[in-house]
């Protein structure tokens, strides 16, 4: 076969203008990023003293105060997702990968948990006000914790369906060889197995839902005042953040940068323990 050696340059330009196109929306990609992170990070460092975690959010105008109540009541909404959200999702996700295979009960539950997946946020914020808090007649932190649960419980589910899928055939057929019942070999060895792939599908939720500010809006709303009754509005971060960084208050604009950093931190160290769990996952 005759060498072409036009259509071999030709080629090779192609390829350095696609790689160049690649290179340069990399970088820019980069540099945006970066730009938000030295941004969040020397506005978010300088408003970080202990006042924001000992001090409840200052009146309009005021000087000093803190997010103390926005912090408990972000982490106190959080772990009641967490416990609603990982039963929920980790049977179910053992029921799609286990039982229903390809029945028509796990695949409406697949088709439902996909829309879930790609609904926006404010949409089941909507929702869960329409249903708790409407009928109702106030906001509360249990409202909160239920719109965070339809965020998290998806991604929990779908997780651990993948990852049961993952456990190598093998093991099942050994523990029924063994004579284990199939409610036991669910349990004891896939579930054990795929335990560090659920666990990070966990805290992609969690991580998922740390920032939502939308659905709170609708159903938690906020509370000036240091509060624990999830029966009442409740503060959280994310609809602190939202309110004060539209505030003319020099006060709570850096109480928001605060705050911000903060989430950042958070949802950061989440994603990096959630990589621990799945690189343990990958050598097992």
């Amino acid at each position: 076969m005759e060498f072409n050696q036009q259509l071999y340059k030709k080629r090779q330009r192609s390829n350095a203008i696609g790689l160049t196109l690649s290179l340069g929306a990399m970088v820019l990609g980069l540099f945006v990023l970066l730009w938000i992170l030295s941004v969040l990070l020397s506005n978010g460092f300088a408003a970080l003293d202990w006042n924001m975690f000992t001090q409840s959010t200052p009146a309009p105008g005021s000087e000093g105060g803190g997010l103390a109540n926005a912090i408990v009541g972000s982490l106190m909404m959080v772990g009641f997702t967490v416990l609603v959200s990982t039963p929920i999702g980790v049977l179910a996700g053992v029921y799609l990968a286990e039982y229903g295979d390809q029945s028509k009960t796990a695949e409406l539950t697949r088709f439902v948990t996909d829309i879930m997946l790609s609904a926006p946020s404010i949409v089941l914020g909507l929702f869960v006000y329409a249903i708790a808090v409407a009928t109702v007649g106030n906001f509360s932190g249990w409202a909160g914790s239920l719109a965070l649960s339809l965020i998290a419980v998806p991604v929990v589910v779908r997780t651990t369906e993948n990852m049961l899928r993952l456990v190598p055939g093998s093991l099942r057929e050994a523990a029924f060889a063994l004579g284990a019942p199939r409610w036991k070999v669910s349990t004891m060895v896939t579930l054990r197995a795929a335990r560090s792939g659920v666990m990070t599908g966990l805290l992609l939720a969690v991580a998922r839902i740390s920032g939502e500010t939308a659905p709170l809006l609708f159903t938690a709303l906020n509370n000036q005042f240091f509060s624990t009754n999830m029966n009442a509005p409740m503060a959280n971060l994310p609809v602190v953040i939202f309110q004060f960084a539209l505030s003319p208050y020099e006060n709570w604009v850096r109480l928001a940068w605060g705050g911000a950093l903060l989430i950042t931190l958070s949802v950061l160290i989440l994603n990096v323990v959630a990589r621990v769990f799945l690189r343990e996952k990958n050598r097992v």
